[in-house]
């Protein structure tokens, strides 16, 4: 995998059920590095605190792999590099392949992935379309969180090496399915609600359907 864009948001104003809500979900592409720290990604907008940023939700990554499905639906809008909301787009990124926990050096930081992303009512403000959010969903390639374990900057070019497998986990792929199954598999439930790089929320929340 590979950075094929860093990118960054300034405070964005839109219009949602007559009311004024700023987001963060217009990012656009830097020619310079970006901090990965702790909390969230130096310099970017995150204007939910309670649904983006914090430790497990620290940078969003999406993959460029998918921005030609996604240009066939919406081949009117403007397209650049962090059409997603995405810190950062890179390049070989595949749910299907990376596993909740696994560790990786990028850069000068060193990530840890987290958990899928789930698409808001902001997502189909930005696309200016509602089926966007339900498309989505549909998809099935939703990018992922990570957690930053070792802060410092990451840049375009820059390639993601595997430093720890995560052992006895899911995919990315796999766990953002079983959110939204209706009949769910309890040998992945189990898988999930033993892996520490998951928010203790939503490991208790699956904990629910073993009781």
């Amino acid at each position: 995998m590979k950075i094929t864009s860093t990118n960054i948001a300034k405070p964005t104003t839109i219009i949602w059920n007559d009311k004024e809500v700023t987001t963060g979900i217009y990012k656009n592409p830097v020619s310079t590095p970006i901090y990965l720290d702790k909390e969230g990604v130096k310099g970017d907008e995150v204007s939910d605190k309670k649904a983006h940023g914090g430790e497990f939700k620290a940078c969003y990554l999406f993959s460029k792999d998918h921005y030609q499905y996604w240009k066939n639906l919406y081949p009117n809008l403007e397209w650049d590099w962090g059409m997603f909301g995405e810190n950062l787009t890179v390049e070989g990124l595949n749910e299907k392949n990376i596993h909740i926990g696994d560790i990786y050096k990028i850069g000068e930081s060193l990530v840890q992935i987290t958990q899928p992303r789930e698409p808001c009512f902001k997502f189909g403000v930005k696309f200016k379309s509602t089926d966007a959010i339900k498309q989505f969903l549909e998809h099935g390639f939703p990018g992922t969180y990570i957690r930053i374990l070792e802060p410092g900057c990451v840049k375009t070019g820059d390639t993601f090496i595997l430093v720890k497998k995560a052992e006895n986990s899911l995919t990315t792929s796999q766990f953002y399915n079983l959110q939204f199954a209706k009949e769910k598999d309890t040998s992945l439930i189990k898988l999930a609600i033993n892996n520490d790089a998951l928010p203790e929320r939503k490991r208790n929340k699956l904990a629910a359907y073993l009781k």
